[in-house]
């Protein structure tokens, strides 16, 4: 993947900082709950700002949520991605198999977490939760990966920018019917382009 042609002018050092600051954290090779706990704040920090993203990976579809990729690690330890959703958009019912997690960029999501029965039908599994802008959430098979969200807006735009422990794209994941029906699925990413965080020539503008 390329630049896009319509990616915007802001510059994209925080972006280039969370990059940096995650691949240190995990060529020390720590366990999931640091992971979690440290990769949650370097992500808190990315969030704390909104003027980075640029405009080409916050559009949303009419009719389906987005996934963008904006980085994926050379050895595919991780991805970062900007989830766009559309007024009143949602997920089904789905896993994810890795370590993940999500901070609130613009608007607000909800999230509800859900747990297979002894029959594998997914049932609900405690109460949802509502993302604000700053607000960080994880999910992972031992703290609980099973969950559906959705915009928590029915007429504005609201993005939230994920972390995964693999690249979420090519990962074989699951969604659950209500039924308890379990089907395979690989994502994919929305976007044919990434965004550049590597050019240094457009920090001065944004300081």
């Amino acid at each position: 993947m390329s630049e896009s042609p319509t990616a915007s002018r802001a510059s994209l050092a925080p972006l280039r900082d969370f990059i940096t600051g995650l691949s240190a954290l995990l060529d020390e090779q720590p366990d999931e709950p640091r992971i979690l706990r440290e990769g949650g704040a370097l992500l808190a920090r990315l969030i704390a700002r909104d003027d980075w993203l640029p405009d080409a990976f916050a559009q949303p579809h009419p009719e389906y949520y987005q996934q963008m990729l904006l980085h994926c690690d050379s050895a595919e330890r991780f991805s970062i991605v900007s989830f766009v959703w559309g007024p009143g958009q949602r997920t089904p019912i789905h896993d994810h198999t890795v370590w993940g997690l999500i901070g609130m960029l613009r608007g607000a999501e909800y999230s509800q977490p859900f747990k297979l029965d002894a029959s594998g039908r997914p049932v609900l599994h405690g109460e949802p939760t509502r993302i604000e802008p700053g607000h960080v959430e994880a999910v992972s098979p031992t703290v609980g990966d099973i969950h559906r969200v959705h915009n928590a807006y029915d007429d504005r735009v609201s993005i939230s920018i994920h972390v995964y422990g693999a690249n979420i794209g090519g990962v074989r994941r699951s969604v659950y019917t209500e039924a308890g029906e379990r089907k395979p699925f690989i994502s994919g990413y929305s976007n044919p382009y990434l965004p550049n965080p590597w050019d240094r020539s457009k920090d001065s503008a944004a300081s």
